[in-house]
């Protein structure tokens, strides 16, 4: 039998991360709080999970101000589109082969 999960992407193993790949696929941007309200999820988590896609080049991290207030958007790349479609479709592939 041929490797079933060898085009799993570890980059997306975790829940938090694959969460907020969800969110962006199916919006243009998504800030800080909203992410963070929509998963549940700590500032710490958040910030560390946002960071590990970052760093995979599958998301882009925007820090501005309105007014005074900080404000942190997240758009997820072109990359970071393809590679969340590959990992959906072979999880797919794995529910339907076992």
């Amino acid at each position: 039998m041929k490797n079933i999960i060898q085009n799993i992407n570890k980059a997306f193993d975790h829940r938090i991360r694959l969460g907020i790949m969800s969110v962006l696929m199916v919006n243009e941007s998504a800030d800080f709080n909203s992410l963070k309200e929509l998963l549940g999820v700590t500032d710490g988590n958040l910030a560390s999970h946002t960071k590990a896609l970052e760093l995979e080049e599958y998301i882009i991290i925007e820090k501005q101000f309105i007014g005074k207030k900080p404000n942190t958007k997240y758009i997820a790349t072109t990359k970071g589109k393809e590679a969340f479609q590959l990992h959906i479709l072979a999880l797919e592939k794995l529910v339907r082969n076992t």
